[in-house]
C-alpha cells in the first residue's frame, strides 16, 4: 500500500489515493476529506525518528485512513438512524464539467492542506456509481473495508488484516460475504444506451408526459430521495412506474422554471435540476433492458456543494 520514502513529495503524493479509498468507504466527500486530513495529522505528529522507521509511508497512511473510516462507519450507523428520510451517498460531478464551469486548475498541486477540492481527485469508475455505493451501504463496516480494499484497490488480505485487526482468512471471508451482497453482475449497459434512456426521461419530464415516463420506467422501478430534513421531499421510497411518473410531474408543477441538465453523475449519465441557477436536485439512474429500474435523487443541499459550478 503506497511508496517507499519519507520525503514531503512522497507523502503529499499519496493524497489522491487516500481520498479515493476514503470516499468509497464512506460515501461522503466531506467525511473522506476529514479522514484523510486526520491521517496526515497523525503522520506529521510522529517524531522524525519514528517516520524514518516506516519503510512505506503510503502503506502507513492507507492503514490509518482505513481504520479512521472503519470507526466512522461504525458511528455513522447510529447517526443515520436519526437521519430524516433516507441517507444516500454524496453524488460527484464530472471533473470536466467543473473545469468548464470555472473549477480548480487540474494541474495544481495535491496539497492535503491546500484549497484543491477533494471531489476533483476522485477517479470516476464503476466503483463510485451510485448503484454500487448504495450496495456498499448494506454491508457491515468490516465487510465494506475488506471488499473495497481487496476487490476495488487490489490490496492483499495480509495488509487488510492489519487494518481490521483480524486474520487474513477472516478478511477473505468478509470480502466473500460482501461480494454476495453485490450479487451477480448484470450485462453492462453501454454509456450511449444509458445516456439515451436518461435523455428520454428528461424530455418526458420536461413535457410532463406521464405516459412516456411510465414507458421509460420498469414497472417495479423504485425512486429514493434524500433531503436530509433540510428540504421537502418524500421520506420513503416511491415504488412503481406509475407512482414515480406522477410524482415527477407533480414536482415539475410545483417548481415553475425548473431546468433539467444532462450531466455525468458519479461517472454515468444523470440529470441535474436547477432553478434560478441554483442546483436543487442531482438524480442518478440505474438502467436495465432499456428501462430505468432505480432513481436516486439527492436534494440535501449539504451534499450538493460540489455541484455549485456545474449548473453554469
Amino acid at each position: 500500500m503506497g511508496t517507499v520514502g519519507t520525503g514531503t513529495d512522497e507523502i503529499v503524493g499519496e493524497q489522491r489515493q487516500l481520498i479515493n479509498v476514503a470516499y468509497r468507504l464512506l460515501g461522503s466527500v466531506t467525511e473522506a476529506e476529514d479522514a484523510v486530513q486526520d491521517a496526515y495529522a497523525r503522520w506529521y505528529a510522529l517524531p522524525r525518528s519514528r517516520q524514518e522507521e516506516i519503510l512505506s509511508p503510503g502503506a502507513w497512511l492507507t492503514t490509518v485512513t482505513s481504520r479512521i473510516c472503519l470507526d466512522s462507519l461504525g458511528s455513522a450507523r447510529a447517526r443515520r438512524e436519526r437521519y430524516v428520510g433516507v441517507w444516500l451517498p454524496e453524488p460527484l460531478p464530472d471533473r470536466t464539467d467543473r473545469d468548464h464551469a470555472g473549477g480548480a486548475d487540474p494541474t495544481g498541486p495535491a496539497d492535503p492542506t491546500g484549497p484543491a477540492d477533494p471531489a476533483d481527485q476522485i477517479v470516476l469508475d464503476e466503483s463510485v456509481a451510485m448503484a454500487f455505493l448504495v450496495v456498499l451501504e448494506s454491508m457491515t463496516p468490516a465487510e465494506r473495508v475488506a471488499f473495497v480494499l481487496h476487490d476495488v484497490f487490489r490490496y492483499p488480505f495480509a495488509e487488510i488484516a492489519d487494518v481490521l485487526g483480524r486474520t487474513p482468512a477472516a478478511c477473505k471471508q468478509l470480502a466473500a460475504s460482501a461480494r454476495r451482497r453485490v450479487g451477480v453482475a448484470r450485462a453492462p449497459v453501454t454509456a450511449t444506451g444509458r445516456a439515451d434512456v436518461v435523455r428520454h426521461v428528461k424530455e418526458a419530464w420536461e413535457t410532463k408526459d406521464i405516459a412516456a415516463l411510465v414507458g421509460l420506467l420498469n414497472p417495479a422501478a423504485v425512486m429514493t430521495a434524500d433531503g436530509g430534513g433540510l428540504v421537502g421531499t418524500v421520506l420513503h421510497p416511491v415504488e412503481g412506474a406509475a407512482r414515480i411518473a406522477q410524482y415527477m410531474v407533480a414536482v415539475a408543477d410545483k417548481a415553475p422554471g425548473l431546468e433539467l441538465l444532462e450531466r455525468s453523475v458519479n461517472g454515468v449519465p444523470g440529470l441535474v435540476a436547477q432553478r434560478a441557477g441554483v442546483v436543487m436536485t442531482v438524480a442518478s439512474f440505474d438502467v436495465s433492458d432499456g428501462r430505468v429500474t432505480r432513481i436516486w435523487a439527492v436534494r440535501n443541499p449539504e451534499k450538493l456543494r460540489p455541484w455549485a459550478r456545474v449548473a453554469d
